[in-house]
């Protein structure tokens, strides 16, 4: 009857020890954090710091915004250097730097057309002048519509004649000064047409070369 009853505690006790997992050997048991992975909208804000809450009342709001821009006189410096940047940038694409130019501007090869047409005296180029004068007599004076409509008509053809002209020409000179050059066609035509267009004055970058110079 002893022998039983210690086999029976001797069971009982067995069963009431935590059974511990059974590893194979070389396998690893990997344990997870125990918490999910943090978003990054979450983890970023607690780098950020607490966030300031909303303001309650408009006085409160604009007291925030003026404590956010700092004084009158900081102001005035920061517009004193923006200005000064921007008339930096102005000027130094005006005067054709490649580094402030506009996308459609920069390379040697827009550098080039836009020497070619400034060398030239170009008719497209009085087109503007001549249609606002046209415009302005058709106003003052009815009766001389059906000429003015006329004249305008005969400068369209002659403008859209010389555009042609001028993009044959500007592509044909552009093979020639750089071969291996990749823009031509329609795109460097229009380009070419467009710089011809403008008054002398109003082109930007500024031109280099006056009429009749060789390029």
């Amino acid at each position: 009857m002893k022998l039983l009853r210690r086999g029976n505690s001797d069971d009982s006790d067995a069963s009431t020890k935590p059974s511990t997992p059974v590893e194979d050997a070389g396998s690893k048991v990997s344990l997870g954090k125990g918490k999910p992975t943090p978003k990054r909208r979450d983890a970023e804000a607690r780098r950020r710091g607490p966030v300031a809450p909303a303001p309650m009342t408009s006085k409160e709001a604009r007291a925030r915004k003026k404590a956010t821009k700092g004084t009158k006189e900081d102001r005035k410096a920061q517009s004193a250097e923006r200005r000064a940047a921007a008339t930096l940038r102005r000027e130094r694409m005006a005067a054709g730097d490649d580094k402030y130019l506009l996308p459609r501007d920069k390379g040697p090869v827009r550098a080039y057309v836009r020497d070619l047409i400034d060398s030239r005296r170009n008719l497209v180029g009085m087109f503007m002048p001549a249609a606002l004068i046209l415009i302005v007599t058709m106003f003052v004076s009815p009766a001389v519509q059906f000429i003015v409509t006329f004249a305008m008509l005969i400068m369209m053809i002659f403008m859209v004649g010389e555009g042609v002209y001028l993009g044959k020409m500007v592509n044909k000179r552009v093979r020639e000064r750089f071969p291996d050059s990749t823009d031509g066609g329609f795109k460097l035509g229009w380009y070419g047409f467009t710089r011809a267009s403008q008054i002398k004055k109003m082109r930007l970058p500024k031109p280099r070369v006056k009429p009749g110079d060789a390029v």
